[in-house]
């Protein structure tokens, strides 16, 4: 079953961490995914030694499939005409010349939706009708067995300790449409602070009981981590088995110059509901009838 390494929030340039960065070309060699995503922000400002140095690096990775997206940064923000009119010249030339995509591996179909909105929001992002869409399309045509994945920039739930925090707009509604869809996992990117669990923390819904994994990937090369992950790097690693998805974080430690795993998380594949485990298979034994005291009968 496929492996799939998910970076986010690259952001070459000022803000860019080489050090970090080989540490993670490192890692991701070591995991050897068959499947590496890479959820936005490629660049800091959109520049174009900025974009020569992200084609640079992901020539260096190791050579599977990848799914790429644009980030908010990744279209100029104080080159206005450029932004009206061409806003994602540099991110097709160096980065990919697609903006919505569909990706398969066996055992796993992605859909990736470009997020940015250059022209209408340029921090918080937007998701079409249309786009919605093309994922129904795509996914119509998805063998029947396989894990549907999404990845789009920005992220679908605020992380717990981001007070006041924004997601996408349209958010819940999104999420509805996607599972309908039986999306079973959601990557992203944009809060530089990962968050990992279900879209119903934040989306509940009568009738619906498994909800979308949500994985959202901190910064892995830049140094603008935030809230818990503030001054810190990570990436996730997804492992999609036949019953379960399970999620392992890593975060970057400056003693030893590596990325290591902290925390693990499992989910149920659909249909199932709840993880197949010997305890959960276990029989649960009746209730001995209970007595009454002849006095009090």
């Amino acid at each position: 079953m496929p492996k799939i390494v998910q970076g986010s929030d690259l952001h070459f340039g000022r803000f860019h961490d080489p050090s970090v960065a080989e540490a993670f070309l490192r890692q991701t060699r070591l995991i050897a995914p068959e499947l590496i995503v890479l959820s936005g922000d490629f660049t800091q400002r959109a520049k174009i030694r900025e974009y020569e140095q992200a084609e640079d690096y992901l020539d260096r990775l190791p050579e599977v499939h990848t799914v790429v997206t644009p980030g908010n940064h990744d279209v100029p923000l104080y080159r206005v005409f450029e932004r009206l009119f061409a806003p994602y010249r540099n991110y097709r030339r160096y980065v990919s010349q697609d903006l919505d995509t569909t990706t398969r591996i066996p055992g796993l179909t992605v859909v990736s939706l470009n997020s940015a909105a250059p022209r209408r929001a340029i921090v918080n992002g937007r998701i079409t009708s249309e786009q919605l869409d093309y994922a129904r399309r795509a996914f119509a045509e998805a063998p029947a067995e396989d894990c549907r994945a999404v990845v789009m920039h920005h992220h679908l739930a605020p992380a717990p300790d981001y007070e006041g925090d924004r997601p996408l707009p349209r958010a819940r509604e999104i999420l509805g449409a996607f599972n309908d869809m039986d999306v079973e996992l959601a990557l992203g990117g944009h809060l530089h602070r990962a968050y990992i669990g279900n879209s119903l923390d934040v989306a509940p819904s009568a009738g619906r009981d498994r909800g979308i994994v949500i994985v959202q990937c901190g910064t892995t090369t830049s140094v603008r981590g935030r809230a818990r992950e503030r001054a810190k790097n990570s990436f996730n690693v997804i492992d999609v088995e036949a019953h379960r998805l399970e999620v392992t974080h890593y975060l970057h430690f400056r003693d030893g110059d590596r990325f290591a795993p902290v925390s693990v998380h499992s989910f149920p594949r659909r249909p199932a509901r709840w993880l197949d485990t010997d305890h959960s298979r276990a029989s649960i034994p009746e209730r001995e009838p209970s007595t009454v005291p002849e006095e009090v009968a």
